[in-house]
């Protein structure tokens, strides 16, 4: 089962402007992992599925890439599109590398790691871009809790358990980034909640 290449792997599905029409532009939402073939594009199902459960859909874009280039063009893991099918998600999907100059379209970027937390600081052009950076498992219960670790762990090399817990900490976490979303978007009409 191969992900389905819906866009060009270099051409990030963000406007470089908002609409001409006087429509607000949307709020954006852009997962990272590493090669953006497991856990970012699983992050990515998952929380579109949630934005258009809300109703959301026509205010909120939700994308992902990944810190490398590794798989840039290619689509998701198998493992990943097994488990997301079997949980009722959907997932059409082409890996692509980050970009420094995307934060100035984005208004949320969120790391499934440490790791990739750093990175993404370190190619923030501005303090304003690197405010807009946060750990998904930051919004899960109890990860204000010494001791908790905010990590989504690599199931690459793993087998399907690794899979299905990634699925399990990205569904605990997405409900409260979902009401953050929401509450930037109801804000006012253009997302005002933007750092």
């Amino acid at each position: 089962m191969e992900g389905m290449r819906t866009r060009p792997s270099d051409t990030p599905d963000l406007p470089d402007a908002p609409p001409g029409d006087g429509a607000r532009p949307p709020y954006r939402v852009c997962f990272v992992c590493t090669g953006n073939i497991c856990r970012s594009p699983m992050a990515e199902a998952v929380f579109r599925a949630r934005v258009e459960e809300a109703g959301l859909a026509d205010l909120v874009e939700v994308s992902s890439a990944g810190t490398g280039g590794w798989h840039v063009g290619d689509g998701a893991d198998h493992r990943t599109l097994t488990v997301l099918e079997t949980a009722g998600y959907a997932l059409e999907h082409v890996a692509r590398q980050f970009r420094g100059d995307w934060f100035e379209r984005l208004d949320l970027v969120i790391a499934l790691d440490e790791g990739h937390l750093r990175e993404l600081r370190a190619l923030a052009p501005t303090p304003r871009d690197a405010a807009k950076i946060r750990l998904l498992r930051s919004y899960a219960p109890g990860a204000d809790a010494e001791g908790c670790d905010l990590d989504v762990p690599d199931p690459y090399y793993g087998e399907m358990e690794g899979f299905e817990e990634c699925l399990a900490l990205v569904e605990e976490a997405v409900p409260r980034l979902l009401e953050e979303v929401r509450a930037a978007v109801e804000a006012d009409g253009t997302a005002a909640a933007r750092p």
